[in-house]
């Protein structure tokens, strides 16, 4: 069987220490923790910037010196990882959103194909004019976009945008599902959303919070190409029992292994989701 491809959410943009105390926001706490997720088998880490209050900022030299110290931390640490920076952001300019791709030309990239209501708290704004310009990036960069798929909307925004050349297959999505406003995190949303992938596809997955556990073994058991883990998304092992990112990637690589997956390094994600480069 293919390798089971594993990415590291390490902060995400609105974790907090009240709600988990060791995830990091500073850069140094980043670099640290790339470097430890990557050891415990991760081969991809997703990440945000935070400013000095915590908050989420997409400001462009905050991503320069995560970036700069997860590389040089990983260097001197003799790991190899693929760094997945993001584009998330709806209330920055769209210039902000895009100034650190450009500059720093990451292997990967999120990209959240559509808006959505985030619960009842805030609008996930992601404009068609955004997302052509985001296209244009990847594109001219040679940065691979994880396709983040929140609801069924996003999924039939894809296939357009691969009709009209936006994106450009194989692509490889990344189901975030038990998000409120979004599809549930159930077999049920899951097997929607496979039955509507594009041929050649490479796929991910994630549960929000109490879904974690049932979207991951889910997957698992419909052959997915990667899981995604990590205390932007769930900062629980169990109820009362505080999750950790190292932890949480320890864990979808037991139950890899458990399901017959051997865990891919990032050499191996690289080729089996196409990346023809890495930043070393």
């Amino acid at each position: 069987m293919e390798k089971l491809i594993i990415t590291a959410a390490l902060l995400g943009a609105g974790t907090t220490r009240a709600q988990a105390s060791t995830v990091p926001l500073t850069p140094d706490e980043i670099a640290q923790q790339v470097v430890a997720a990557a050891k415990a088998g991760a081969a991809i880490v997703h990440l945000h910037a935070r400013d000095d209050e915590g908050k989420n900022t997409m400001e462009t030299q905050r991503f320069v010196e995560i970036y700069e110290k997860s590389t040089q931390a990983c260097r001197e640490a003799g790991v190899d990882v693929i760094f997945n920076l993001t584009s998330s952001g709806g209330k920055f300019p769209y210039e902000m959103r895009l100034a650190h791709l450009k500059l720093l030309e990451p292997e990967m990239c999120s990209y959240d194909p559509g808006s959505m209501n985030w619960g009842d708290s805030y609008v996930f704004l992601n404009e068609p004019a955004f997302l052509r310009q985001l296209s244009q990036v990847v594109m001219e960069h040679n940065i691979k976009p994880e396709l983040e798929i929140f609801d069924g909307g996003m999924l039939y925004t894809c296939l357009d945008y691969i009709r009209k050349g936006l994106l450009k297959p194989p692509c490889h999505f990344q189901f975030v599902l038990g998000v409120s406003g979004g599809l549930p995190g159930t077999v049920d949303s899951l097997a929607f959303l496979l039955d509507k992938l594009p041929e050649g596809a490479t796929w991910s997955a994630t549960g929000i919070g109490k879904a974690h556990m049932p979207v991951m073994l889910a997957s698992l058991a419909a052959g997915c190409t990667g899981l995604r883990v990590g205390l932007e998304d769930n900062v629980l092992m169990s109820r009362g029992v505080p999750a950790t990112n190292v932890s949480l990637v320890e864990r979808a690589a037991a139950l890899g292994r458990l399901a017959g997956r051997e865990i891919a390094t990032a050499a191996e994600a690289r080729e089996i989701l196409g990346i023809t480069r890495n930043w070393q």
